[in-house]
């Protein structure tokens, strides 16, 4: 075991022995671990298993179809799906092939899904239904590299569109002429091949293709297991948008720990899902916890009378057991009596809205409030925040569930392996395994980002004196207001939605103007049993968020934030948003990060008006 001052212990070990690549990592788990469950997913309204060695049946048949379809190492295949066991499945038998997977999100608009089919050459395509069938058939003269494509939902037309199961037949006709295909295939696989194509998807210009070899994926899971964070014993439930760089990662985690994972891609589900399958562990992105952590405030203060002050009692005894925790040392005396005693009657029933195993969440992809994860800790299910981007295969430091090591507002430490140093301004920069090889086909744009092998992250940042690092804003984020004074507005708006029970979105404006203004959006489901309480039952959401008595409660949320911040970053002005802002209409990004650029040249007009007199 190895000792550093910025890290618990990590075992060298794993770290030194790690797989050659994602298909070797893949067949090393099935070696190990045949006969034990892999994945967990719902069918037919049940839940159902496969073992390691049943998924590596079906795998193989997928790579071999894939090869008798004339795909050679390293060209792409896309897969254009929401998370779901076929998705797993396609992209292992990608791998298996020695290709690489590009990455669709199954709500691109056709222009960005011919960009990526286009730019990345793919030849490929497993397409989730008939609908992104339907998509891809309307884009087709525009993709003309594209041989086949593979549904899973829907219907082969005996020529360009196939299903998943004739693309199995062909696998399997090929490996009883070739029994060792796929294996000759894989032996070709280098760790500096590409492995996955992850398209950015930014805020202005076309999405960029970041190239991340088998390498790079081989880092993060051996990385992550070398830190102790995971065990065999562990359960997850995965969710998040397999096209996402951090959905991706959490694929290659349970390949190489030998977890089972629960794989279902309905966030609708969620909360209905974890008592069911119990996990121990989930990634998410900010949005999932701010939601929760508001429904349950919000229902608590519905209750009022001795229900509420039992909760809040509990919760404050919670949020000092956790500072007990985060400075190094368990609770004793009076507080250890108190903190049982408010487990007993409060936490654990809210532990068991969540299956009541979990050890703890992982938080990636955007800020998260400081009070959100604190409440999480105070309930006894830690939020252990972790910063990655794509260009650095997700992960590049997370946070440690061990006593003194969680440090709420902080990214925690960098895994072992990856380095952080501040370069001008603060910018944080990143390097390591896990650092991308560059840009798909943009010399020029790689070499601006990757200087002697860091990469310049353009996130503002600080490391404190225990290595933690904390992220300020993203650089390009920071404005400055006509009275010269620096703006950050993501921590504003996630210090908001920590106030505000109801909030769903946040967007700072205020570039070049004399004071900072807001849009607001708010949660439908929160703000309906606001509305309950307050008059306006069965009403629409336009309705209620338009009214007077609406706006008085945000001002008054508004104004206790404004309380937290130097007089130039506090909200003068705001406009509350008739509805809230989405995915479809390019407002966020399918993994719920808010495109605070595109939000506010779209409501320019509106955010104009703010600043008339």
């Amino acid at each position: 075991m190895v000792m550093n001052k910025a890290d618990e212990t990590f075992d060298r070990s794993i770290l030194d022995n790690r797989a050659r690549s994602v298909a070797h990592l893949f067949t090393q788990r099935v070696a190990k671990s045949p006969h034990e469950e892999g994945f967990r997913f719902a069918k037919d309204g049940a839940w159902k298993s496969m073992t390691w060695a049943q998924t590596d049946k079906d795998v193989r048949a997928i790579a071999a179809g894939l090869i008798s379809l004339g795909i050679e190492g390293q060209e792409r295949v896309a897969i254009a799906s929401s998370t779901r066991l076929e998705w797993v499945l396609a992209d292992l038998g990608t791998m298996l092939a020695g290709a690489a997977t590009t990455t669709v999100y199954p709500t691109s608009q056709l222009k960005d899904v011919v960009h990526i089919l286009t730019d990345s050459g793919s030849r490929i395509v497993f397409a989730e239904d008939a609908e992104q069938v339907d998509k891809l058939r309307q884009g087709r003269d525009q993709i003309g590299e594209i041989v086949k494509v593979v549904t899973f939902g829907g219907e082969g037309d005996g020529d360009w569109v196939i299903t998943l199961d004739d693309l199995q037949k062909l696998g399997e006709e090929l490996l009883a002429k070739e029994p060792n295909v796929v294996e000759e295939r894989m032996e070709g696989i280098q760790p500096e091949h590409l492995a996955t194509l992850i398209y950015t998807s930014g805020t202005t210009g076309p999405a960029k293709g970041v190239r991340l070899p088998h390498s790079a994926w081989a880092y993060e899971a051996a990385a992550v297991d070398s830190t102790g964070l995971l065990n065999s014993d562990d359960v997850q439930y995965l969710w998040l948008p397999l096209a996402h760089v951090f959905g991706k990662m959490l694929l290659c985690l349970p390949m190489q720990v030998g977890f089972p994972t629960v794989v279902d891609g309905r966030v609708d589900k969620i909360v209905e899902n974890l008592p069911e399958t119990k996990p121990t562990w989930m990634g998410a992105a900010p949005r999932i916890f701010e939601k929760v952590y508001a429904r349950i405030n919000g229902m608590m203060e519905a209750d009022g009378g001795v229900k509420l002050k039992l909760y809040k009692w509990s919760v404050g005894v919670g949020m000092q057991v956790a500072e007990a925790r985060a400075q190094g040392h368990e609770p004793s005396g009076a507080l250890a009596a108190k903190y049982k005693l408010a487990d007993k009657l409060v936490l654990a029933k809210i532990r068991d809205r969540f299956g009541g195993q979990i050890r703890y969440f992982i938080s990636g992809s955007a800020a998260l409030n400081k009070d959100v994860a604190l409440w999480f800790s105070a309930v006894g299910m830690p939020v252990l925040e972790g910063y990655g981007l794509s260009e650095s295969s997700a992960a590049a430091s997370v946070n440690r569930p061990y006593l003194g090591a969680n440090q709420a507002g902080t990214v925690g430490w960098p895994l072992p392996g990856t380095e952080f140093k501040l370069g001008e301004d603060d910018e944080l920069l990143v390097k390591g395994p896990g650092v991308m090889q560059g840009y798909w086909n943009l010399e020029e744009e790689t070499s601006r980002v990757l200087v002697d092998g860091w990469f310049h992250t353009g996130d503002i940042g600080a490391i404190d004196e225990s290595g933690h690092i904390r992220i300020t804003d993203r650089k390009k984020d920071l404005f400055k207001t006509s009275n010269g004074k620096y703006v950050s507005p993501g921590a504003i708006e996630a210090m908001f939605k920590g106030v505000c029970p109801y909030a769903s979105n946040l967007v700072v404006e205020g570039d070049g103007r004399k004071f900072v203004s807001a849009l607001i959006t708010l949660d439908e489901e929160a703000i309906a049993g606001w509305a309950e309480k307050n008059g306006m039952a069965g009403k629409s959401y336009r309705d209620i968020v338009t009214s007077d008595a609406c706006r008085e409660m945000v001002q008054g949320y508004v104004d206790e934030m404004n309380l937290q911040l130097n007089r130039w970053e506090q909200i003068k002005r705001f406009i509350i948003l008739p509805r809230d802002l989405s995915i479809e209409e390019g407002e966020i990004t399918p993994s719920l990060k808010l495109k605070r650029r595109v939000v506010v040249e779209k409501f320019k007009g509106d955010l104009d008006g703010l600043y008339t007199d």
